[in-house]
């Protein structure tokens, strides 16, 4: 006897089976296979530029940090310079000796035997009279009693005691003058941003460096690291700025700080992110100041067994130049986008993952294997008829 098959589900097996083609593309997944990243964007490479090279020993870009962002940019900033010169702002402490008939009525003897010096006979005639908080205004002078307006911006505290005496003679008898600087605020840093204490800092004859500066204010903390941390540094019209885990101390970044300069300490997380058939989509931060691309698909948590084809493991990477850089020079170091295609079924290709360092903004992505899409759709299959055959057979016992 033969069986005869109803012709119904029959016709709408094949039809199914039919759609499964398309149905394929429109289930739910995390991104492209390895052909349409590779095929499918050939139109998009044209008109943005980027180029796909598989990642060999002969494409391996060169490792480290971005040239823009190395402790070479500070080394342009450095200059000579003074930090002894008086300026707008800065408070003085003028103090005239005399002797005999005096012109400031001195309210301090140093005739007194209390004030001899050892091996000098004290004069009982001398006085001296201290001029507190003599401002140097915005013009560069200041005014003093019996001699007038002088011009004290640019000039040391030495050259300062002499002009007045110097002015003082015909006035005074034998006089002395000793200049102080009470409150520096021409021979000054300013620190702000991302640090403990900002605020200004006063220069030295020591000669600060711009690493000093930042531990005199606190240092950046335990958050963040050097690794993320960026120091911007205005001096006159030119700013430039590093990583401050690339500035070596006493290095040629770690530049002698000069009156005027402001220091900007900024946050700025380096990150890569993650997406595809990974274990793990993710934003991710470089742990250290270097990163390569085997330790980066390590904290993705690799690729997923069930998902994943081992064989397309793309960098996307964006060699454009920071937003800051302006004008020709961000033209000039403006690079084509590229997009590095690593195959993990090599053995050798561990060995570049090791040599690939990670920059800032890289995006990894892990492609999905065609056979993925065909097991979801034996999924979907099970999910709509294995209900249908479980009443069935409860039906029929």
């Amino acid at each position: 006897m033969s069986i005869v098959y109803p012709r119904r589900p029959i016709r709408a097996l094949v039809a199914l089976l039919c759609c499964s083609v398309s149905a394929c593309s429109s289930l739910p997944h995390s991104g492209p296979d390895a052909g349409q990243v590779v095929a499918g964007e050939r139109k998009e490479a044209l008109q943005i530029g980027f180029k796909i090279v598989n990642l060999d020993a002969s494409s391996l870009p060169a490792g480290g940090a971005v040239a823009l962002m190395s402790a070479s940019q500070l080394t342009a900033l450095d200059r000579p310079g003074r930090v002894d010169l008086i300026g707008p702002g800065d408070v003085l402490s003028i103090t005239v000796f005399e002797v005999g008939v005096t012109l400031f009525g001195g309210s301090q003897s140093l005739g007194a035997a209390g004030g001899a010096v050892s091996g000098a006979a004290p004069d009982p005639t001398a006085r001296a009279q201290s001029l507190n908080g003599v401002t140097v205004r915005d013009d560069g002078t200041i005014v003093l009693p019996y001699i007038g307006r002088l011009t004290a911006t640019g000039h040391t505290s030495a050259d300062l005691e002499k002009t007045i005496v110097q002015r003082l003679r015909g006035l005074s008898q034998s006089p002395q003058v000793l200049v102080a600087v009470a409150q520096n605020v021409h021979n000054t840093v300013l620190v702000s941003g991302y640090v403990a204490r900002p605020g200004r800092q006063q220069l030295s004859l020591e000669r600060e460096r711009l690493l000093d500066a930042i531990a005199a204010a606190g240092g950046v903390g335990t958050l963040g690291g050097p690794e993320n941390t960026v120091v911007r540094v205005r001096r006159g019209g030119e700013f430039a700025e590093a990583y401050l885990a690339a500035v070596e101390s006493g290095g040629a970044g770690d530049i002698i700080l000069l009156p005027g300069d402001r220091i900007d300490v900024i946050r700025r997380p380096r990150t890569f992110e993650v997406f595809g058939a990974a274990n793990k989509v993710a934003q991710v931060p470089f742990p250290s100041a270097s990163l390569s691309l085997a330790e980066a698909i390590a904290q993705a948590g690799g690729p997923d067994d069930n998902r994943a084809n081992p064989t397309a493991v793309f960098v996307f990477r964006d060699n454009a130049p920071p937003p800051d850089v302006q004008g020709q020079s961000r033209a000039a170091l403006a690079g084509s986008p590229m997009v590095y295609r690593l195959d993990m079924d090599k053995p050798s290709s561990y060995f570049l993952a090791q040599r690939f360092a990670m920059r800032d903004k890289d995006v990894i992505y892990i492609a999905n294997a065609k056979i993925n899409q065909t097991r979801k759709l034996i999924e979907l299959f099970n999910l709509l008829f294995t209900p249908v055959f479980t009443v069935k057979a409860t039906v029929s016992n």
